[in-house]
């Protein structure tokens, strides 16, 4: 694995549907102060993606971050983004859970709100300054996610200058709405930091962290306060595939990741059902066609192996770590792994 993405779940409503009624305009006031922010950026092996992501965010972004984190295993995975100003370097294990977590606990003091990007994230430049309104001007709201306007983590992928092409074409003068309850988007989401209080992503969701942003929300939920998208926040998730968890390993996750948090009670029986159904079903029937981008047949052999264990009694998640891919010809041409 050498990039720490999210999920790539950006349809998790809390509830299983929203009506118009929970569609609302945003408002300002002008008259309180805005939020420190702060942005934790987690990467593996890919230092050119993090540096053009981070380097564009603190170039472009109307309301400047108090600090950025990158939080990696060696600091080189880091690039010439170590160098920038205000970027600060953490390392530690890797695994997307374990390093927000060493992220988190690095945040210097005075920052109000935590922002999390994916690596191949390029926010648009008021991402960050919708962001610090909404948390400003509504007390009850404890998580934030915005509006991806192109997803390459459903493709083939992006570059870097086809997202911030798509980025700065994207229309801003569209009315601002909000939606909630929603469940935060792991490439782009921000929470409010006295509300995480002691709270931290769950290290047994391991290496991709598979539904650890649905897991993080959640649990934040049960604390009290909303969860919310707005829509005034847009970016494009370039869906970068080079370095992403092995097909077996993610296929295992698919399964295991969401009973397991079933049964801690972040995720409910019908967002369970739904999460298996769509991707046993294309995993089983993109097998003998895969996309070439994706290692289907590896997801569906994890697939079958994380069922095995559930029927044993078995829901370990961090059981994805151990399981050896099978090396195939999608493998080698791609050098890493699957999405």
């Amino acid at each position: 694995m050498n990039s720490i993405p999210s999920s790539g779940v950006d349809d998790g409503l809390l509830t299983e549907s929203v009506t118009e009624a929970s569609l609302h305009p945003l408002r300002s006031d002008g008259d309180r102060p805005t939020r420190n922010l702060a942005v934790i950026v987690a990467t593996l092996g890919r230092p050119d993606v993090v540096t053009a992501s981070v380097d564009y965010l603190l170039k472009t972004q109307s309301l400047k971050p108090a600090a950025v984190i990158v939080s990696c295993v060696v600091r080189k995975d880091a690039g010439n983004a170590a160098n920038l100003p205000g970027v600060t370097v953490v390392t530690g294990p890797p695994g997307l859970a374990k390093q927000r977590n060493a992220a988190l606990a690095a945040m210097p003091a005075g920052v109000d709100i935590v922002v999390f990007f994916d690596d191949d994230f390029v926010a648009d430049a008021d991402w960050l300054a919708a962001a610090a309104r909404i948390f400003r001007d509504e007390p009850r709201v404890v998580g934030f996610t915005g509006r991806v306007v192109a997803d390459g983590i459903k493709g083939p992928g992006l570059s870097f200058d086809e997202a911030v092409h798509i980025v700065e074409a994207t229309d801003r003068s569209a009315p601002w709405s909000r939606i909630e309850p929603f469940s935060p988007y792991g490439c782009n989401m921000a929470f409010r930091l006295s509300a995480i209080a002691d709270l931290r992503f769950d290290e047994r969701l391991v290496l991709y962290g598979w539904l650890e942003d649905r897991d993080f929300g959640a649990a934040l939920a049960k604390r009290g306060g909303r969860l919310i998208k707005c829509t005034s926040a847009r970016g494009v998730h370039m869906g970068v595939k080079s370095g992403r968890v092995a097909g077996d390993r993610l296929g295992y996750s698919q399964v295991v990741n969401p009973i397991y948090m079933l049964r801690k009670g972040t995720m409910t029986a019908g967002q369970v059902a739904g999460q298996l159904f769509r991707n046993i079903v294309s995993n089983l029937v993109l097998a003998a066609r895969p996309e070439p981008f994706i290692d289907r047949r590896g997801r569906l052999r994890g697939n079958l192996k994380g069922l095995a264990d559930v029927l044993r009694g078995r829901f370990e998640p961090e059981r994805a770590a151990a399981i050896r891919p099978l090396v195939t010809a999608y493998l080698r041409t791609t050098s890493t792994s699957s999405e």
